[in-house]
């Protein structure tokens, strides 16, 4: 196994545990709360590294399959979410504040199929 394999495998996990505490705890609470954010952006930034360091041992940064498609689309919904979420706290926007954790596991469940995706088929999706 190549260390940059190792260093994608690890960015990876940890943006699915930073990623996966904000989301569960917002959604726990019931309320979006600006530390919510740091595991967000956190996780995003993870991830994509991790994916781009995937793409490195792959030789490509995007692959026209399932795991490809769904890859991309989880990293931009995850950046949208981590933008907006930015938004309704910095605009005090109550109503939003607490019925943001709706959007939340939405992006959160759409990001888990490329991560369960990529652990069960490896490197072959």
């Amino acid at each position: 196994m190549s260390l940059m394999l190792v260093f994608a495998i690890v960015f990876i996990n940890i943006a699915m545990v930073l990623y996966t505490v904000g989301v569960w705890a917002e959604q726990i609470r019931r309320r979006l709360k600006w530390w919510h954010l740091w595991f967000f952006w956190s996780g995003l930034v993870c991830d994509t590294i991790g994916t781009a360091a995937m793409a490195e041992v792959g030789g490509a940064l995007f692959k026209l399959n399932l795991h490809g498609i769904t890859g991309m689309t989880a990293i931009v919904l995850m950046l949208f979410h981590a933008t907006w979420a930015t938004l309704v706290l910095a605009r005090k926007d109550e109503k939003r504040i607490m019925t943001f954790h709706r959007l939340s596991i939405f992006v959160w469940i759409i990001w888990m199929i490329p991560m369960i995706g990529g652990m069960l088929l490896g490197a072959n999706v």
